[in-house]
């Protein structure tokens, strides 16, 4: 790559964050305790993300996309998650989960088909895999589809989906095999609006309160045979593979946490004063926000390393999971010692790092828990 490709590669980033900046202090900063408080999903800011190009990132121009890679991808979610993390995560799973399990494996009808309404935000999407007794066990899922003639039907409850109940179309993960066989899971297109599709609860939660986050359920839901992506037998294979690009997606969204948090913390520490001076001269709050900076530029190396991987096609198990790892956990540690600098005024809604460490702790949990991503490393480096 040229010189003048990287220059010209790093100002379509730069142009990238600073519209999704622009975007979210805009419509999105105004309105984050209100949502937050009311846990309204406010779908009205995700069509104007899809017509910035920011619900289609990686999706080719031909559908409707805005056909950037994964480095444009994590800079527009590291801006939004800085204002607000609930949005942050919503875009993310929109992007990578839905949008992206249909772009990576759905055959040239089904892009055709979805892609242009979920690229530009008329759709949003939601994605299916995990169960009520069956979170990172997904192998033992109990949702089963059946052929019957040209369809299939399915039965079976997903649970804590993003846009469970909001999301116009999804994809689920079925199975149509034994239990515990990884290739006896199939992925299927579910349109909103299908007899036997419903929605259940909508959970209640800690943060990410403005994501919203409910059951799917499934009641003898009959969906034709062309509704499935790919082969029979291989929604689970797929589904890793689609999560590999989602962890790029949640280490975006942990690293515009602790950017965010830390922001506010840098700050305070130099407007607040104790003893005639900035809290940011004693050594125990500059020391904090030494160790928050130096982890957030680590991980945002881990980052962009998983990134390149990925655009260069090649695999990412390793990287992907490290980068998802590291900054969550990062994530956790920066907000938290944020609140620590804020000190009583860090436990108040009036101030932001407090919805930044309830937000914060998703993001160890969410698309595989740090458990399972030292699972996946460990397995890596023992091979």
């Amino acid at each position: 790559m040229s010189t003048l490709t990287l220059d010209n590669r790093a100002e379509m980033i730069a142009e990238v964050a600073q519209s999704a900046k622009a975007f979210g202090e805009k419509y999105i900063r105004p309105n984050i305790m209100l949502w937050d408080e009311s846990q309204e999903f406010p779908v009205s800011v995700f069509k104007g993300l899809g017509e910035l190009g920011l619900m289609g990132v990686l999706v080719p121009e031909e559908y409707g996309g805005a056909g950037l890679g994964y480095l444009e991808y994590v800079a527009a979610i590291v801006e939004i998650s800085r204002i607000d993390p609930s949005i942050g995560l919503s875009m993310a799973a929109h992007n990578s989960l839905c949008t992206g399990h249909i772009l990576q494996f759905g055959n040239e009808d089904q892009k055709a088909q979805y892609l242009p309404k979920l690229a530009t935000g008329e759709w949003i999407g939601a994605w299916g895999l995990t169960e009520p007794n069956t979170g990172s066990d997904a192998g033992n899922m109990r949702t089963v589809a059946v052929q019957d003639g040209d369809y299939w039907v399915i039965n079976g409850a997903k649970n804590f989906i993003t846009h469970g109940k909001s999301g116009n179309v999804a994809v689920v993960i079925a199975r149509t095999g034994e239990i515990g066989d990884s290739r006896g899971m199939t992925a299927f297109i579910v349109e909103r609006g299908t007899a036997g599709f419903s929605a259940g609860k909508k959970e209640n939660k800690l943060g990410m309160r403005a994501s919203e986050t409910a059951e799917m359920i499934f009641d003898n839901c009959r969906v034709h045979k062309s509704q499935v992506i790919g082969e029979i037998g291989q929604g689970f294979v797929q589904s890793l593979k689609v999560l590999d690009g989602g962890r790029i997606s949640i280490a975006a969204l942990s690293l515009g946490i602790a950017k965010g948090a830390y922001d506010a913390a840098l700050q305070y520490s130099k407007e607040r004063h104790q003893f005639n001076q900035p809290i940011a001269n004693f050594q125990a709050i500059s020391f904090k926000l030494a160790d928050m900076a130096t982890e957030i530029d680590a991980a945002e190396l881990l980052i962009e390393r998983a990134c390149n991987l990925k655009e260069a096609h090649k695999p990412i198990n390793k990287e992907g999971a490290m980068a998802k790892y590291y900054a969550s956990e990062v994530c956790v540690r920066v907000a938290n010692d944020a609140v620590q600098i804020f000190g009583g005024y860090g436990f108040i809604k009036d101030f932001p790092v407090e919805k930044f460490y309830r937000d914060s702790k998703l993001c160890t949990i969410g698309e595989g828990t740090s458990e399972i991503q030292k699972l996946v490393i460990s397995r890596a480096i023992l091979k």
